[in-house]
């Protein structure tokens, strides 16, 4: 079998989406026979070939020059590779011009194709809206990016969905042909023995401070400014007791520029894109915390955990379901104070004890080879 993946959303320093990409690729190069197309924005039009994968870019320009990401302008082109390369079955990973490219090449071709809803995507503007437009204007773009949303992924063979949330999200605008595959870990690559006590010293933490770590996009939704003001706030109350790393690229990191300049036990790293090293970034670390609102799986929350590092997250955030320390791991309120207690909450427990039994549930659920069996079961019953 063939599977041919599309997306924009894709870049040198991207997350869940290449991830998930990355591994599948694997999956199929490791265990599988089947082979594998990828189509993503590119510098130019390239194509590489490793065995049974291929990799196209297409030449696209960057959505704004602070940006990694590109937009795809030469659907034209998309449509031209999908035609030649033939696949068995076409996923389209983003709701935007590619997909219904997908949908056109799908019918040309008489192939099936799926959707992968990986992010809520009208979630993050609609906060901005309802600030600046009010609540007429906010229910009216509602309205319509439902129906948007309603109107492509009811056309798909069927549309896969990272968590029970959003499926039933997708269930409530009327997307009723949605599949649940979680996104996963790779445990053996993501686990505690790479903790590095030199690099934590290396990187500026006293040994006995609790090294507190963020991993993502330096994006406004994902609230940079609710993360820092969190870090003020457990600065103020307990000192240099703590420290945090930020690590991803973004247009938030002037924020984190200037947030360095007053507060102390601030740091900063590039993105990584090596697993083995962010494996030991997160095994460096004693606690991830995460100020998203609008997560739709929160693939960071999984691996810190396989890494033996428990995780912090916003009570219905969309994490809710990954965050697997209990109660005090949950900040209650949607705010940066809340955040801040919760840090201090969950500071008052052993934090390696529940970093381990988390990484027992972790690899109990979200292997990637489990993941991929069952997605590979819902290709094979399209195809049969």
């Amino acid at each position: 079998m063939k599977i041919c993946d599309v997306t924009q959303f894709y870049s040198p320093v991207s997350g869940g989406v290449k991830r998930y990409l990355s591994e599948k690729r694997d999956y199929i190069s490791q265990h599988t026979e089947h082979r594998h197309v990828l189509i993503v924005p590119g510098a130019r039009n390239t194509v590489e070939h490793d065995g049974r994968l291929t990799l196209h870019y297409v030449a696209s320009p960057r959505v704004s020059f602070a940006s990694h990401y590109r937009l795809v302008l030469n659907t034209g082109r998309v449509r031209k590779i999908i035609k030649q390369e033939n696949p068995d079955v076409i996923e389209a990973g983003e709701p935007y011009q590619l997909a219904w490219t997908c949908l056109g090449a799908g019918r040309s071709l008489h192939k099936p194709v799926v959707g992968f809803y990986h992010s809520h995507f009208p979630e993050s503007y609609l906060r901005t809206i309802s600030r600046f437009g009010g609540r007429p204007v906010t229910s009216m773009v509602d309205a319509i990016s439902s129906s948007y949303i309603r109107r492509l992924y009811q056309q798909f063979a069927f549309t896969l969905v990272a968590s029970p949330k959003l499926q039933a999200v997708l269930g409530n605008m009327g997307v009723a042909n949605t599949r649940l595959v979680p996104l996963g870990v790779e445990t053996d690559v993501f686990e505690p023995s790479s903790r590095n006590l030199e690099w934590r010293r290396q990187l500026g933490v006293k040994d006995r401070q609790i090294l507190l770590l963020f991993v993502g996009r330096l994006a406004r939704e994902k609230k940079i400014d609710w993360l820092l003001e969190a870090f003020s706030i457990v600065h103020k109350y307990a000192g240099d007791r703590f420290a945090m790393l930020i690590v991803g690229e973004g247009a938030e990191k002037g924020r984190i520029e200037e947030a360095q300049k007053t507060i102390p036990h601030l740091y900063w790293l590039p993105y990584e894109g090596d697993a083995r090293r962010l494996a030991s970034i997160y095994a460096s670390a004693d606690l991830l915390v995460h100020a998203g609102l609008c997560e739709t799986f929160g693939l960071v929350a999984l691996e810190a955990q396989a890494c033996g590092t428990p995780a912090i997250a916003f009570y219905e955030s969309g994490m809710d379901d990954l965050i697997f320390g209990g109660r005090d791991f949950l900040a209650d309120e949607q705010n940066p104070e809340s955040l801040a207690k919760a840090v201090l909450r969950a500071y008052q427990n052993d934090l390696r004890e529940i970093g381990l039994k988390a990484r027992e549930t972790v690899i109990q659920r979200y292997p990637w080879k489990t993941v991929f069996r069952g997605l590979f079961d819902l290709y094979e019953e399209l195809t049969s």
